[in-house]
């Protein structure tokens, strides 16, 4: 009997080994595919970037529309975007059967959305406009980090990522109680994109920030990001649903999100992470709503800007480079104050003083040339901030760029330092000497933060002084990750709860919830479909003799040479490869039998369906780039100013009537615009003749 209760325990830990192993290995798969697709959304951001940055426009409307390109956010005066979002003109059809709103908000309407989005109804778009045009108003006198008291109500709840997930969010709220004046609320970003119910997942949150003001707060994620909308879904949605209008709205709504809050200053909730260079200072200061997009800094005036900056901190001229001095000493002349009146007469004074911060305004203004299609600068709790601190040292745009942009895309790593992450493509990875070093500084406890999927909905690293909480529960598959939540009472000590959203999670056997390998391994199969040119290239400098065949040690190497997934590629053999009773792969045939199983699903020859599995992302993100309007069609004129950008690069002279009748020749079933279809049908056709 007890050999025989050995056994079955050797048994057990074996197979909950393999268990385990499997699911690290699946694990793995879905987070570095899903990484390598940010890099890619960020490379091709910045080619794009550095196009623009070395294009020089031929004409006034030329530059207008390069320069919208990228910022259609900040196209708008305060003026121009109320009248372009005018929900009063909009009128509610007497067959709208759909929930009402009515402001101020009131506890009422918030349940009422509740109940209407559980029945699978829609907002009308008059309310929907209404509201995000009261949330506007709202952020707008926020400041960059939100501070929450304990004092006040007897927990806080603080939810991770959603990722349009509204099932979990009715869950949460279901198992946690609504927010009202006893619950706090705080949601740390990534609202939006992935999943299907995005906007719903707005709705709810903006309407209980209007009815609970001080109860619920709202930090903004990497995925609240004009750009990051463009790849990943959320846009194209709501232009399909809604129209333009309520984009334009939801961009501008997100650069006003505040990008931290505070716990009893003992507790700091961001979404991706810290640096080396973070500073809550300088964060505090920075005037957020300037950044619609933090994976773009505007570069072809940061030339000038640093001469402001230079004039603004008091350097010397002598100091400044001989370009700067032509600068400064140009047309553009700093205004010399008048002398100042006795500060005995405080109401001279302060007009004295009031006229002098217009003059220097207007003045850098010049200097930086901002256009008059820029947003006028409002009266808000960061230009208050700014104004109280005149003596204060100011950055540049790109130094506060990269404060955004590392507390938004960074994550923890164990090893010590500080090192760009390179598997996103953007912010940092931070190792538990960063974090001890700005929990020090600040007099903080630990940090809260989400960005990452986690198998349990949270995880602690860094000796327990940084929390993951991840809120969007089946993110990669259905039973692949729980959700979680995080409370915090007044000692601040984290108590945790975690949930499954999917019923269907809840039937899963343990081998199906702990493996979940068939869509994981579905997926990298498309991936290596999608690389057979430079795997073939990479198994021919094995296959010295032309035999074709290769070492399955020499596979590995190579498959990991060509796609860079930092995956553990002989641990995944058996699930790619067939067995082979002399150890060597015909590579050649296994690389027919990925073109099968992907021509099985679509019939197109294998060459150019490899082409188009790579880069099917990329040409979706490029065509909604250059589709400035978000029409879902490409106009004749978008056509025309993109491909003057691209030819410029490229060094080829092309006249205007050589575009018109290159446009044209994509435009197949010739109605004067460009679909999505045509623009892939043109690549195939370029495939084919080459």
């Amino acid at each position: 009997a007890f050999k025989a209760a050995v056994l079955i325990q050797r048994w057990y830990r074996r197979y909950v080994a393999r268990l385990e192993m499997r699911r690290r290995c699946t694990w793995r798969i879905f987070q570095s595919i899903e990484y390598a697709c940010e890099q890619d959304q960020i490379k091709l951001h910045d080619f794009f970037s550095y196009l623009m940055d070395h294009f020089t426009p031929s004409s006034s409307k030329e530059r207008d529309f390069i320069s919208r390109m990228f910022i259609s956010g900040e196209s708008f005066k305060e003026v121009e975007l109320e009248k372009y979002c005018d929900y009063e003109s909009m009128e509610v059809p007497d067959s709208y059967t759909g929930p009402h709103l009515s402001f101020p908000l009131l506890p009422d309407h918030a349940t009422a959305l509740l109940e209407a989005f559980k029945q699978k109804q829609q907002l009308h778009a008059r309310y929907v406009l209404n509201l995000l045009h009261e949330t506007r108003k709202h952020l707008k006198q926020l400041p960059n980090i939100s501070h929450v008291s304990t004092c006040y109500s007897e927990e806080v709840t603080v939810c991770g990522d959603l990722h349009g997930q509204l099932d979990d969010l009715f869950l949460i709220f279901y198992k946690n109680g609504l927010p009202s004046p006893s619950k706090s609320y705080v949601f740390n970003g990534d609202f939006v994109d992935r999943g299907k119910q995005s906007l719903e997942i707005l709705i709810v949150l903006f309407t209980f920030l209007l009815v609970y003001p001080n109860e619920v707060h709202l930090n903004r994620g990497n995925h609240e990001d004009h750009m990051v909308n463009l790849r990943y879904g959320f846009s194209a949605a709501l232009i399909a649903v809604h129209g333009r209008k309520i984009l334009k709205m939801i961009q501008n709504v997100f650069c006003w999100l505040p990008l931290a809050t505070l716990i009893d200053q003992k507790v700091l909730i961001i979404h991706g992470g810290i640096s080396d260079t973070t500073d809550l200072d300088m964060l505090e200061k920075i005037k957020r709503h300037k950044f619609v997009s933090v994976l773009r800094g505007k570069k072809r005036k940061e030339s000038n800007r640093n001469v402001e900056i230079q004039e603004i901190n008091g350097k010397s001229k002598a100091d400044a480079s001989p370009a700067a001095h032509d600068t400064a000493t140009g047309p553009s002349r700093e205004p010399r104050p008048a002398q100042a009146p006795s500060m005995a007469n405080r109401l001279e004074f302060s007009k004295w003083v009031r006229q002098t911060v217009q003059e220097q305004i207007e003045w850098c203004r010049r200097l930086v040339d901002i256009s008059d299609s820029e947003e006028e600068e409002e009266l808000t709790y960061s230009s208050c901030v700014s104004m109280a601190d005149l003596d204060a040292p100011r950055w540049t745009r790109q130094e506060e760029q990269k404060q955004i942009l590392d507390i938004l895309w960074s994550d923890p790593m164990p090893q010590e330092g500080c090192r760009e992450n390179t598997v996103r493509g953007g912010g940092c990875y931070f190792g538990p000497d960063v974090t001890e070093k700005i929990l020090e500084k600040y007099s903080l406890q630990f940090l809260i933060r989400s960005h990452e999927c986690k198998q349990e909905g949270y995880e602690f690293c860094h000796n327990r002084k940084v929390l993951t909480i991840f809120s969007a529960s089946n993110y990669y598959e259905i039973g692949s990750n729980r959700g979680a939540y995080v409370k915090l009472g007044p000692d601040l000590v984290p108590h945790f709860v975690q949930y499954q959203a999917n019923k269907t999670a809840h039937t899963l056997t343990m081998t199906q919830r702990q493996g979940f390998p068939e869509s994981a391994f579905r997926a990298l199969r498309e991936k290596l479909f999608a690389h057979t040119s430079g795997l073939i290239s990479a198994f021919k400098a094995y296959d010295k003799d032309g035999t074709g065949r290769i070492t399955l040690s020499n596979w590995a190497t190579a498959v990991e040479s060509v796609l860079r997934l930092g995956l553990p590629w002989r641990m995944l053999r058996p699930q790619l490869v067939r067995g082979t009773a002399d150890g060597l792969l015909e590579y050649k045939s296994w690389l027919e039998d990925l073109a099968m199983e992907q021509r099985s699903q679509e019939h197109i020859q294998s060459g150019l369906l490899e082409v188009i599995y790579r880069n099917r992302s990329n040409l979706e993100t490029i065509f909604r780039i250059i589709d400035r309007d978000h029409s879902g069609l490409i106009s004749f004129e978008e056509f025309h100013q993109t491909w003057k950008l691209f030819s410029s690069h490229m060094n080829i002279e092309l006249t205007d009537d050589g575009i018109n009748d290159l446009v044209r020749s994509i435009d197949f079933n010739k109605d004067g615009n460009i679909d999505f279809n045509e623009f892939l049908e043109a690549f195939r056709l370029v495939k084919q003749s080459q």
